[in-house]
């Protein structure tokens, strides 16, 4: 999506006739790629959902205190990743769940004599849910969001310098995880 027809769909949020109609349009626009950027975090389909859900209940709640000095879609990943830390706190066995998620996914995967390129890809996903919160939602946003640092840095509240340590330090990590799980 462009600036404008996001200032669009923003300008008509604060109106209030239009409010509900710009919401829906911005929803259209950014749900499918906001609900991946957190099930890549929280890998369960059912918790991504409901901090999807939880993540435009706040947009709507707070879409007056957007200013328009970011681009939307950082503002709205900066609420969703908001909203996955805010989970990770509440949740702290959501790493078991996850982890237990993958183990399932490979049973099935072994069942259904899945090619040898779905195991690796299965085994990436274990490598990344062993990282530490910070370098699991760094590697996540720049790897699969293809967001570039200084959108992420509006996004973390956190210099670019510290972002791409621990993108290194992540994808270092990934990469001993996949050999010593060869």
């Amino acid at each position: 999506m462009n600036d404008e027809a996001d200032a669009r769909i923003f300008s008509m949020m604060k109106d209030p006739a239009l409010r509900d109609k710009g919401f829906l349009q911005l929803m259209d626009t950014y749900k499918v790629p906001v609900y991946w950027h957190i099930r890549r975090m929280v890998v369960s389909h059912e918790d991504a959902e409901d901090i999807l859900q939880e993540t435009f209940i706040n947009v709507y709640r707070f879409a007056h205190t957007y200013k328009g000095d970011s681009k939307v879609y950082t503002w709205l990943y900066r609420i969703a990743t908001n909203e996955c830390i805010s989970h990770f706190r509440k949740n702290k066995r959501w790493i078991n769940k996850a982890i237990n998620i993958t183990d399932e996914m490979a049973g099935e995967l072994s069942v259904n004599d899945a090619e040898h390129s779905e195991a690796i890809l299965l085994k990436f996903q274990k490598a990344i849910l062993q990282l530490p919160k910070q370098q699991r939602i760094v590697f996540n946003m720049r790897y699969f969001d293809e967001l570039s640092y200084e959108d992420m840095e509006q996004i973390l509240n956190s210099s670019v310098s510290a972002l791409k340590t621990n993108y290194h330090f992540a994808s270092e990590k990934i990469k001993q995880y996949l050999i010593d799980h060869a």
